[in-house]
């Protein structure tokens, strides 16, 4: 599980660091080894990066799997991939998602979960483009879009399939800030130093509260 997900942890704050080679799919192998990168973030630091391989954070559930023929491998993968968006969603220690690249259908979602979501300009595509390409959004999908979304966006961004170059990801929603190539990791950084001066214990709380009403509404 190493090989997909690398994680390294410095004075208090674990980065995993998501690379398959290719488009970093939210596989089941892919879910399950964030899964256990998390595991150790919790055991270990007091904060989280989550980020994708350069050109790319997620390409969303593997393809070649929605629509092959074993519906146990459809199953499993979809099952543990929202069960990975639900738990970085709550994660009781600060997450910041650094966007590196494209970020589409469940890698929009994974975006989502985020407590701080930093993208790096370019010619990156980011938004849900399921029903683009024939699969409908899960009601925990659109949970998830509906808390982090602004409201005006929520029917293009999920009905209509719309996506997003980083600059207008930071006005729908699925950012909270686009910097260039050069700011990139120092503006990671600072956002994690930040969070790392919160209460956690009162963060932790305070988010549950917040965000178990919307967990809540997931089916």
């Amino acid at each position: 599980m190493s090989d997909l997900v690398h994680v390294d942890i410095q004075d208090d704050i674990a980065t995993l660091t998501m690379d398959d080679g290719k488009a970093n799919a939210l596989s089941l192998a892919m879910s399950t080894a964030i899964d256990v990168g998390l595991d150790r973030a919790e055991k270990e630091a007091k904060a989280i990066i989550l980020k994708g391989r350069p050109g790319v954070l997620c390409g969303g559930f593997d393809l070649k799997v929605i629509r092959g023929d074993d519906e146990a491998a459809k199953a499993g993968m979809r099952n543990a991939g929202m069960v990975l968006l639900k738990r970085l969603y709550l994660s009781p220690l600060p997450l910041i998602i650094a966007c590196t690249g494209h970020s589409v259908a469940a890698g929009g979602l994974l975006l989502l979960t985020g407590d701080m979501r930093i993208g790096l300009k370019g010619e990156f595509k980011i938004g849900l483009n399921e029903v683009a390409i024939g699969l409908a959004l899960p009601v925990a999908g659109i949970e998830l879009a509906r808390d982090r979304l602004v409201p005006d966006a929520l029917t293009s961004a999920v009905v209509l399939s719309k996506l997003y170059n980083p600059e207008e990801s930071e006005t729908v929603g699925y950012l909270d800030k686009a910097v260039t190539a050069d700011t990139f990791a120092a503006a990671i950084e600072a956002a994690a130093r930040d969070l790392l001066e919160l209460d956690p214990v009162a963060f932790a709380e305070t988010k549950r509260r917040m965000r178990q009403p919307i967990i809540d509404r997931m089916t």
